[in-house]
């Protein structure tokens, strides 16, 4: 790994880092502002001035906001998220577990998702201009162009209601088995997919479109080449860079974009976590896990920029 590469790295997880502190901060002062006492949505209506003094003073509520966000985003990079206002839990050990099933609710959706994008984007360069190209392009944008709890609810009436092939709730738990955790994701993972097939083939199609106006794409099918013995061993090769990205940015959304289809199908991810926590002004809760799709998201980022400069030399060697 030459030295320009290096450098361009350690900068990407520079500014990472330096995003993260930023977004923590945003983070932080939404809570704040949030309207209310959480002290009084705490102990009731009828908690007395004593009791209410008492609890601020218990959670620090009295501190300058500056040293609270200090204490809070300090403990929060070594893993300590305090404990909830509303049941006493550890908040980590409840946002692992809720954190390992939407990851594997992401990845499943992405099993689905990026090999089938990057096909039909390949199938529609092969297909330029005609029936078939207008035909995915077409059912893409439709796709993309519906929200996710539309699709959620369509999906759930036509599938788990009339039908009956799938359950409308995707409950799993900790040692079911993988046939039937993968069962009972099938609706929420097709959500999910349909969000984010159309951006990914689209790019993918755009990308392979612009290396296929270069000269040597000519000379290879002068050699007589059919047309996807072209895109895939000349074309695709050398569009990798934007489709990793695209494919990457999609990867971070399928992980932090899984709040409503959680909500819709009562999946016990984070998205689902969340949305509990916030009807109850749990603030310690809502704070860790904006600060953990934050981080995800980010992370995600980070990993599309620099796979996107190691596959494009013209990137790894800007002179």
């Amino acid at each position: 790994m030459s030295s320009p590469l290096l450098r361009q790295v350690a900068q990407r997880l520079l500014l990472g880092v330096l995003m993260l502190v930023g977004v923590s901060v945003l983070i932080f002062a939404g809570t704040e502002i949030l309207p209310g006492d959480v002290a009084q949505a705490i102990l009731g209506q009828s908690a007395t001035p004593e009791a209410l003094a008492n609890l601020r003073k218990e959670m620090g509520l009295n501190e300058p906001a500056v040293s609270r966000y200090l204490h809070w985003f300090s403990s929060a990079i070594t893993g300590d998220f305090g404990k909830s206002l509303s049941n006493g839990q550890d908040i980590a050990s409840a946002l692992g577990k809720r954190l390992q099933n939407t990851l594997f609710l992401a990845a499943c959706s992405a099993a689905v998702a990026v090999p089938l994008a990057i096909a039909l984007g390949l199938v529609a360069v092969r297909f330029r201009g005609g029936f078939i190209d207008r035909l995915i392009s077409g059912l893409g944008l439709a796709s993309t162009s519906l929200p996710a709890f539309f699709v959620g609810y369509v999906l759930m009436y036509f599938f788990a209601v009339k039908l009956q092939w799938v359950t409308s709730v995707s409950t799993v738990f900790d040692g079911m088995p993988l046939s039937e955790r993968v069962a009972a994701i099938v609706l929420p993972m097709l959500v999910l997919t349909t969000e984010v097939l159309a951006h990914m083939m689209r790019m993918t199609r755009a990308a392979v479109l612009n290396v296929m106006q270069s000269a040597y794409i000519e000379t290879a099918e002068l050699k007589g080449l059919n047309g996807f013995q072209v895109i895939y061993r000349h074309a695709m090769p050398n569009a990798l860079a934007p489709i990793i990205n695209v494919v990457m940015l999609n990867l971070a959304f399928l992980v932090v974009g899984v709040v409503v289809v959680e909500v819709i199908f009562v999946y016990p991810g984070m998205g689902q976590y969340l949305v509990d926590h916030v009807a109850t002004r749990d603030v310690p809760v809502v704070q860790a896990c904006a600060l953990v799709f934050a981080t995800v998201y980010i992370g995600m980022n980070i990993i599309a920029d620099v796979a996107g400069v190691v596959s494009n030399p013209r990137l790894r060697h800007p002179k």
